[in-house]
């Protein structure tokens, strides 16, 4: 029997290829994917490693928790603390560290780096063990800086060169002294790096006087453990947290790991639907396979081979195909990494360099999901085919499914199915994520359904195409009655196309009303004509809202100025706004009371008003972050939105308790209105600053539709691994099916259908099938938008469904092109037999 497997498998070279393919882009999509994630994730590791050796203990701020009604903030690393913490027993010495976002202009004026990696901080002393010096000299003085030598390299700087930079808003101009070289992970993922000398940078970042972090040096001899130990104890535990350069670099590892874990997820499920759709191909394959050695397998029972025997004989021939393909997949992946890597860098994300990573963990997972998958997807059609008789087979009584399995199919179809739609139409009514879980667990048991349901659901769709098809004549009839001569072979070609469009439909559905819905929620909550703010997110410094003021044509304009409190015992953002412009800036719906901000008035959003018990007219005690405390009056109650929400209080009650006034967005309308000239002279305003976006609602939608088209863009990418298995798959179906209708063909010919009429016939029953797995997969993809739709619209008011016509006619056609073009060699193939030679056929 083993013999006879493997001879098999020598036999059908031509009609396994396919199923070869089908495993094989599955299992180069996850070991591709693994090999891609392994690789980045080892080179941070290894780059951001390098960047603790001068670090052998890392000395912070404890940090300390709310505690009551007092805000919680932690103590200052001093001077004092830096020259205790160098003269410990063990150390060699000790630099004080200070951070924060710095931003750097090309000389274009463009900003440098993503934003979020736009770093800086100090050059420590004369010559800093941290930053070696490649050229120039230290930086000092406020006008002084050194950027590291990526970021000199893009930008074209060199030593004595002008630059333009930006730590919160204002444009420094400060002269390039030194570039240096360094092995930050920032810089390595495309970011930038800015030093100045000590003072300035406490200065620039808010902290004079001060460090974030002091970095110890342990002496020659003194381990890390015993220079933290000594450290413990000569300094104040109260104050300060230590840790060893080895954990910090353990930390950091593990947290690049993290990150990449979400990428690496959502990479593997789009390689879970490939393998998913190629395990109706697998199955396919096998059941026509079997089907054809009926007789065959059918004279080995006769002659005393027992079911075990079939079944197995089907298994190793599964095992040897889903080998082989697991082999080439794995290679395949190898490269796929390796573009993957390489795009990146086209792209312009910069990856620190490094070798490909080929764990054995990614050899064990290509050839396990190779393996077991097609052996898998063989096992019910080699054990159906050892079920059968052996006198039935030979006679071929088998040939067609039992009225009573036709009958337990569609029952359990539509159990699933009705089971899928309850528990969907269920999650809808809950509140936000906790629908989340349910939704997804009836969306796997809806297409389940569907896909049993499938073979019943061929036959009157398919019929519904009957009077195009008869335009063609007799090639369209044979065509109809080819598709649904065998249902569930139908059924199982139209599901892999249906799976890959109801994730794209149903994807671009959600993307389409998501973005109506805040362009909605930006036209009906923001009256301003330009909002400003960081390219990073980060906070604006309170000159930006004082330079805007002074522009000629802005006639109001409001911070929404963020900063902690305690209310109750728990922590609360105020919002701090000018309280005579922001009711001319925003249009926010009042459910109770008025909009008035002024003195101790104050408007709160409704979660906010729920969650306190508070309604017009309540007072409340705020505990500022200074520790003093004041009785607030709720004016009014307003609906709240993603854009705009939270406790509005006037900025003049706010300032006073806080230490260093900063804002997330400043908001402001002008005489004009919004218009090119307007913005440039904003933008001019504020030194033409690349850190700093001026927007104006039509910028803010576009941004939110950047976004998303480019979200959708990936899944589109990776999405289309599943519809190329799909078109393998119709091929696959195809050709098995012409091979089996030799006969038949021969036949058709011989009474007059000339080979035109063949080619015709077996492509318009591919399209037929392709149409067929397109209407049901942009069908059940429209039902999954709309019902994660009403889910989210029970966090946004202004979510409505957009169904989006177009698309969905590109994805129908999408659907077509695959039926027309897998149809092209079995069509080739048809036309070209010998009739005489077909009509003999076995």
């Amino acid at each position: 029997m083993f013999r006879t497997a493997l001879r098999n498998v020598l036999a059908h070279k031509a009609r396994l290829l396919m199923t070869v393919l089908a495993v094989m882009l599955g299992v180069a999509f996850v070991s591709g994917t693994l090999v891609f994630t392994n690789t980045i994730s080892e080179a941070y590791q290894k780059s951001s490693a390098k960047g603790f050796d001068q670090v052998d203990v890392a000395v912070t701020a404890e940090s300390r928790e709310d505690k009551g009604n007092t805000i919680g903030k932690n103590p200052d690393l001093t001077q004092a603390l830096l020259e205790k913490s160098a003269g410990v027993p063990g150390a060699s010495n000790a630099i004080g560290v200070v951070s924060g976002f710095t931003a750097i202009a090309d000389k274009d004026g463009k900003l440098i780096g993503g934003g979020f990696q736009s770093q800086g901080g100090n050059y420590y002393g004369d010559k800093d063990p941290r930053y070696p010096l490649s050229e120039g000299a230290a930086p000092h003085g406020a006008n002084q800086v050194a950027i590291d030598s990526e970021t000199a390299k893009r930008a074209g700087y060199k030593v004595g060169d002008t630059v333009r930079l930006s730590v919160d808003g204002p444009v420094l101009k400060p002269v390039v002294t030194g570039i240096f070289t360094t092995d930050d992970g920032n810089v390595a993922a495309g970011g930038s790096l800015a030093l100045f000398d000590t003072a300035t940078a406490q200065k620039l970042f808010g902290k004079p006087g001060t460090y974030d972090e002091i970095d110890v040096k342990a002496a020659s001899g003194t381990s890390q453990t015993a220079l933290k130990a000594a450290l413990d104890k000569a300094l104040p535990a109260d104050l300060v947290e230590t840790e060893t350069g080895k954990e910090l670099a353990d930390e950091q590892a593990e947290m690049i790991s993290s990150s990449m874990s979400g990428l690496k997820q959502g990479l593997l499920v789009f390689a879970g639907i490939a393998l998913f759709v190629g395990t109706f191909i697998i199955a396919n394959t096998f059941t026509m396979l079997v089907a054809q050695r009926t007789k065959e397998l059918a004279l080995l029972r006769a002659v005393g081979a027992s079911r075990r025997q079939v079944t197995r004989s089907v298994l190793i021939e599964a095992f040897v195909v889903g080998l082989v393909a697991a082999v080439t997949g794995l290679v395949a992946g190898i490269g796929i990494g390796a573009g993957l890597k390489s795009l990146m860098g086209t792209l312009g994300a910069t990856v620190p360099d490094g070798p490909l990573v080929i764990t054995p963990g990614t050899v064990g997972v290509a050839l396990a999901v190779g393996v077991l998958i097609t052996m898998l997807a063989a096992w019910l059609p080699g054990r159906r085919a050892a079920k059968i008789p052996p006198v039935a087979a030979m006679s071929s009584v088998h040939a067609k499914a039992t009225t009573k399995s036709l009958v337990l199919r569609n029952t359990l179809g539509a159990l699933f199915s009705g089971a899928g739609v309850a528990v969907i139409l269920a999650a809808t009514t809950m509140d936000g994520s906790d629908g989340q879980a349910p939704m997804g667990m009836g969306a796997v048991l809806l297409i389940i359904g569907v896909f049993i349901l499938t073979p019943l659901l061929s036959r009157p769709l398919i019929a519904a195409a009957a009077p195009l098809l008869r335009v063609f004549g007799i090639s369209g009839k044979l065509a109809r009655q080819n598709s649904v001569r065998n249902p569930r072979r139908t059924a199982a070609t139209a599901s892999a196309l249906m799976i890959g469009l109801t994730l794209i439909t149903g994807m671009t559905v959600m993307a389409g009303s998501l973005q109506k819905s805040i362009d909605k929620m930006a036209s009906a909550a923001v009256k301003a004509d330009y909002v400003v703010s960081m390219a990073n997110g980060n906070e604006l410094s309170a000159d930006v809202e004082k330079k805007l003021a002074k522009v000629g044509d802005v006639t109001a304009v409001s911070p929404l100025r963020n900063a902690a409190s305690r209310i109750d015992g728990h922590t609360e953002y105020l919002t701090g706004v000018n309280g005579s412009a922001i009711g001319e800036l925003t249009d926010l719906k009042v459910d109770d009371g008025a909009f008035k901000v002024g003195g101790s008035q104050v408007v709160v959003d409704q979660d906010r008003a729920k969650s306190f018990g508070w309604k017009a007219g309540s007072t409340f005690t705020v505990h500022y972050e200074d520790g003093k405390a004041q009785k607030l009056t709720v004016a009014g109650v307003y609906e709240g939105n993603e854009l705009i929400s939270g406790i509005m209080l006037d900025t003049a009650t706010l300032n006073p308790h806080l230490s260093d006034p900063s804002d997330m967005q400043v908001m402001l309308k002008t005489s004009d209105g919004a218009s090119a000239t307007t913005k440039d002279k904003l933008e001019k305003a504020l030194g033409s600053n690349p850190a700093i976006k001026v927007q104006d609602k039509k910028d803010l939608s576009d941004s939110i539709a950047q976004m998303f088209t480019l979200m959708l863009n990936m899944l589109y990418g990776l999405l289309a691994m599943a519809v190329i298995v799909a078109v393998l798959g119709v091929i696959n179906t195809l050709a098995m099916s012409v091979f089996e209708r030799s006969q038949e063909i021969g036949m058709l010919r011989a009474i007059g259908l000339d080979r035109k009429g063949i080619k015709r016939m077996v492509r318009l029953e591919s399209l037929v099938i392709s149409l067929f797995g397109g209407v049901l997969g942009i069908g059940l993809g429209v039902f999954f938008g709309w019902a994660a739709g009403e889910l989210l619209g029970t966090k946004m008011a202004t979510y409505e469904l957009v169904l989006p016509w177009a698309r969905m006619a590109v994805f129908l056609l999408l659907a077509a092109t695959v039926g027309i073009l897998a149809a092209l060699w079995p069509a080739r193939r048809a036309a070209r037999m010998n009739m005489l030679a077909a009509i003999k056929a076995e």
